[in-house]
């Protein structure tokens, strides 16, 4: 049998808690170790448990989730975290990423949706809202005008197709699967992509390709 995906969960809603901890109990490949109710404890439990995934709410209690974010992307680097909120505010979205979360999901996400999110971020893929997704298009647009950014231009047609499905989501199988290569060529493709962009993951290089328009007319 697979490892199975260890879950934490932090919200101050004991409804929203136990909403959640029904969901996941639905796919037997996800085991919830423990629920949180404020920043201070999510903290303390991340780095008891070392879960796999944490799902946790902005506005928690003592300390809220940028600052419990940050906190643990620093101590407890394996727990990849996804945002689940009401709040789909730039300011909010954008200093999220910076912290390292790995997924942004509003909390009307459907329950398949939700499980879904979990299993892709534990395969290391970035989970973003469709919604959540126009409004940093947008919001990046606007940085790169203003700042007069310089795309990157030594990145191959190649690189780029791989980007666009970084975007989109996309797994290594995926991405392999629909250009006709390896998973070890798409996994040596990403390594020189985050290296001549200077990111280190593939949430940044998403939100790095969204910003600079790298993959406008690839994979149409």
């Amino acid at each position: 049998m697979k490892e199975k995906i260890t879950v934490l969960i932090a919200d101050d809603h004991p409804l929203m808690r136990e909403g959640i901890r029904k969901i996941l109990s639905l796919e037997p490949r996800i085991v919830i170790v423990g629920e949180a109710t404020d920043g201070r404890a999510v903290i303390e439990l991340a780095r008891e448990l070392r879960p796999r995934i944490i799902l946790m709410d902005i506005n928690l209690p003592v300390l809220n989730g940028l600052e419990a974010a940050k906190v643990i992307r620093r101590e407890v680097p394996q727990a990849e975290i996804i945002v689940l909120t009401i709040h789909e505010e730039e300011e909010y979205i954008m200093e999220l990423f910076r912290a390292g979360v790995a997924g942004y999901l509003l909390k009307d996400i459907s329950a398949e949706g939700l499980i879904e999110a979990v299993l892709q971020v534990a395969q290391g893929v970035p989970v973003i809202h469709p919604g959540v997704t126009r409004k940093m298009v947008r919001l990046l647009t606007e940085v790169s005008q203003a700042g007069r950014t310089t795309p990157e231009t030594t990145l191959t047609r190649r690189e780029r197709e791989i980007l666009a499905c970084v975007v989109r989501g996309e797994s290594n199988k995926d991405i392999a699967k629909r250009l006709f290569i390896s998973e070890k060529t798409v996994k040596n493709h990403l390594t020189r992509i985050f290296r001549k962009i200077g990111v280190q993951d593939r949430t940044q290089a998403a939100i790095y390709a969204l910003k600079h328009g790298l993959t406008d007319g690839t994979l149409e």
